[in-house]
């Protein structure tokens, strides 16, 4: 398939969670690549960054109304409005794309899902919060089953991630397809910044969700064998796991160790900037072997050294023994001390790889996205 002639019409659908990089990087990406995008939105989720952290029947049913009532209004903005090329549903798109299906298909118009997550992983595999057997794991894995058999295509983060979906669902490969999450360049691309830091005390930094995906426990287990060097831990982040890394903090009676719950997004880069040595993820579940999170775009924008496990999806962006950034096994506390130590002993410093940058802006993220499309059988209104 070809290039529009004319402008390509893509409506965002649903209750899509903006709070997430990931949709406005790629929305921001369509546009600057000439994508007409309309939206007929309902935010739900506010604020709430980890959904699994609603506690409560009151507090998960609150949302679960919330979704339903907004649906009927959602599905008469559509309705009146003209005609697209394509509906994408973003994170969390699982019932959104349900409730859309049987009106797109009455009108022709192909689905382009965004799970971002599988919502089964996360909470049966990856976080532990319901076990294979558990009735709403079941009901969870047949939702999430209806909502692939739903969509046209389906765009997840990388190839790795996009091929457990295949496998999990059994998918045909011409179905899925894999985009880069990116960065927002003018929050994190290297800037000229003033920071004060101290010469003498190093400092690494994690910033994040505290989730088992994470890892954050190799990362204390790491500074109670750095304990005695001159190296400060700086912990950003709040999530499933916090409650049990502070306990393990005060247990292991850690001095090296700054915690930090909560930072503004925009404030992030000054955090990071400070920082001598950035961390990304280190945790040995199959899906952490499958993403690349967000904090690893962001580190890489501002040219700061990074350690992060090694995995086929990292593998997917980073090439070989590309300098000031350490890939290490998942799980390794000794491997993770060691890299730190020698990067600070090698002097790691600011890089500049502009062509790693290029493959993750919103112009090549949207390029990407595009792509995908025009391969695709699509019926669409726009001539070609």
């Amino acid at each position: 398939m070809t290039k529009m002639d004319s402008p390509l019409n893509i409506l965002f659908w649903g209750t899509y969670d903006l709070g997430k990089p990931r949709l406005r990087i790629l929305m921001r990406g369509l546009k600057e690549n000439q994508v007409k995008i309309t939206e007929c939105h309902y935010d739900v989720w506010g604020a709430v960054e980890d959904k699994s952290q609603i506690k409560g029947i009151k507090a998960k049913l609150y949302y679960f109304v919330r979704l339903l009532i907004n649906y009927p209004f959602l599905i008469a903005k559509f309705l009146v409005k003209k005609k697209p090329d394509l509906i994408f549903i973003g994170y969390l798109g699982h019932f959104d794309i349900i409730i859309i299906y049987p009106f797109a298909k009455l009108k022709g118009i192909p689905i382009i899902w965004d799970p971002f997550i599988s919502l089964y992983d996360t909470i049966v595999n990856d976080r532990s919060l319901l076990s294979k057997k558990n009735m709403l794991a079941k009901l969870l894995f047949y939702i999430e089953s209806i909502s692939c058999s739903c969509a046209d295509l389906i765009v997840l983060d990388t190839s790795s991630h996009a091929n457990y979906f295949k496998e999990q669902y059994s998918l045909s490969p011409n179905k899925l397809c894999s985009v880069f999450v990116g960065v927002e360049p003018e929050l994190f691309y290297k800037q000229e910044l003033t920071i004060h830091t101290d010469n003498e005390t190093k400092n690494v930094l994690f910033y994040g969700q505290f989730i088992p995906l994470h890892g954050i426990e190799t990362i204390v287990e790491a500074a109670k064998i750095l304990e005695n060097e001159n190296i400060q831990f700086t912990l950003i982040g709040i999530g499933q796991k916090a409650a049990n890394i502070d306990k393990k903090i005060n247990s292991l009676k850690l001095k090296n160790i700054k915690r930090i719950e909560w930072i503004a997004y925009d404030r992030l880069i000054y955090s990071i900037y400070e920082s001598d040595i950035c961390l990304g993820i280190f945790g040995s579940s199959k899906k952490a072997s499958r993403v690349i999170p967000n904090k690893v775009f962001q580190i890489l924008a501002t040219g700061k050294p990074l350690i992060t496990m090694d995995s086929p999806a990292i593998r997917e962006l980073i090439p070989k023994n590309l300098s000031k950034i350490t890939l290490i096994p998942p799980a390794n506390p000794e491997e993770l001390s060691l890299a730190i130590k020698s990067m600070l002993e090698n002097n790691a410093a600011l890089y500049d790889n502009q062509l790693l940058l290029n493959t993750f802006t919103p112009q090549a993220i949207g390029q990407k996205m595009l792509n995908h499309i025009y391969t695709q059988k699509f019926k669409l209104n726009s001539s070609i």
